[in-house]
């Protein structure tokens, strides 16, 4: 899944490489451009999370690419950098929709402050603020997210839905496929008739030959009265059976012969009962592979598999999380009773590269979880309870989480520390070059004091004898 994208916009290379460098350190990916004009067109091709942009560059300023970020991405948080700091310009720029404004010279820590903050205020209001589902999507409320992925499902949705057609939806545990189940009956002439669900691998094969067919009175030990079948339960609706793959093939015999007659015969009985459904099955297997070995019979998997529906897994639904995240905040919070505001960088660092080999299940767990045991306005990572890997962002320590506020400062403070060092470096010695490698003129170009400016030369171990004329 994709992360956090910073693009860096700055005619100074200096500065430019530095701040990639912060952003990179920080566990973000980071793209940069020299001008305006080239900022506008990586915006025009790929999305991004944050820019950054100074303010004074030759053709388009920072001004103008604060404009057009609002019309190519209006969402998108923009910090502007600027060596002319006057309150007129910063009126302007926050007038202009710029999430803040930070005067030259800034310390690494600085900047890392301002874009956090961003991020925090940009992940909250697309929590918050962004409908669970897409309001073009007439019968689909039960869905969340507008992936391309996803969008191929509801198209084939709404291709299917109308017709009477036999349809198998595979996809991996945890992907939605009985949602699936659901939106077709939803939005087919059957919407006012019974949707049935049956979970073909919570019963046993005699209990689930009864439970779909029916028995008559003192058929089998234990029928103590007549049953009716959900298939007859099901009569004029959908009959969704999930996990096909599990049934015997005895079982399977006698389904295909419902699907080749619409009737069918309760054990113990002898007088075949018409029906009318529709029959809707799902599974996480692959069934050709079935038949390839036996174990499913190859003239039913083409009746089931008229019409085949594929539901992706959630680590290639881009852009999806932070909304089905906020659903379930949302869902878990009201539930609760608990006043939950949204995620924390940090802790959607650690969400954005989890694998969620549960998919969504997984993730409404790890949420409904995460609620009950915070207790922030924000979900914090020690909230998810999510074993981390050796992939996880740099900010996310591959040890176990620390137990206390101060104990994950302090981590976090070392990994800052880590990314603002070489940034710290270039940022002394371009005031040094500036000015011609004389201590007192840089510190004052920078507004340090001396002493303050030789103690980060000291912890750098930077010389300026080589250099002094």
């Amino acid at each position: 899944m994709p992360g956090v994208k910073v693009l860096v916009v700055d005619d100074e290379a200096v500065i430019r490489k530095g701040l990639c460098r912060v952003m990179e350190g920080m566990g973000y990916q980071a793209e940069s451009s020299e001008s305006g004009y080239g900022a506008i067109e990586k915006l025009q091709k790929a999305p991004f999370s944050i820019v950054i942009t100074d303010l004074k560059m030759p053709g388009m300023d920072g001004i103008e690419v604060l404009k057009a970020i609002k019309i190519l991405q209006p969402d998108v948080p923009v910090i502007i950098i600027t060596g002319y700091s006057t309150v007129d310009t910063a009126v302007e720029a926050m007038k202009k929709g710029a999430f803040d404004y930070i005067s030259k010279p800034f310390t690494p820590e600085q900047i890392i402050d301002m874009v956090e903050k961003a991020l925090e205020q940009r992940t909250i209001q697309m929590q918050l603020t962004h409908p669970a589902v897409g309001s073009n999507r007439n019968g689909f409320e039960i869905f969340v997210g507008e992936s391309e992925a996803m969008q191929r499902v509801y198209t084939r949705i709404k291709q299917v839905a109308p017709t009477d057609s036999t349809v198998l939806i595979t996809g991996q545990s945890g992907t939605g496929k009985e949602l699936v189940a659901k939106a077709i009956h939803k939005n087919s002439i059957r919407c006012n008739k019974p949707f049935v669900a049956v979970d073909c691998t919570s019963l046993v094969e005699n209990l689930l030959e009864s439970e779909l067919f029916g028995h008559v009175k003192g058929s089998f030990t234990g029928a103590v009265q007549t049953k009716m079948g959900l298939f007859k339960v099901a009569d004029g609706g959908t009959l969704f059976l999930d996990e096909i793959s599990n049934i015997s093939l005895a079982t399977q015999g006698k389904l295909l012969r419902v699907l080749q007659e619409f009737k069918i015969t309760p054990i113990g009985g002898t007088k075949p009962i018409p029906i009318d459904i529709r029959l809707i099955t799902a599974t996480n297997k692959d069934l050709s592979d079935l038949v390839k070995e036996g174990l499913f019979r190859q003239d039913l998997f083409f009746r089931l598999n008229i019409i085949p529906v594929n539901l992706p897994p959630l680590v290639d639904r881009e852009g999806d999380l932070p909304f089905l995240i906020g659903h379930f905040l949302k869902k878990f919070s009201e539930e609760i009773g608990k006043e939950i505001n949204g995620v924390s960088p940090a802790a959607m660092a650690i969400l954005d590269r989890h694998p969620f080999t549960g998919n969504v299940r997984e993730l409404e767990n790890i949420i409904e979880r995460a609620v009950v045991l915070t207790q922030n306005k924000l979900i914090q990572p020690e909230d998810l309870e999510i074993q981390f890997t050796a992939d996880d962002p740099p900010e996310i320590t591959t040890e176990p989480i620390p137990q206390s506020a101060e104990s994950l400062k302090e981590v976090k403070r070392q990994v800052r520390e880590k990314a603002v060092e070489p940034v710290e470096r270039a940022f002394l010695i371009q005031a040094l070059e500036q000015n011609s490698w004389v201590v007192t003129r840089a510190a004052k170009s920078v507004g340090m004091l001396r002493p303050n400016f030789q103690a980060m030369l000291k912890k750098h171990g930077i010389s300026v004898r080589d250099h002094s004329e």
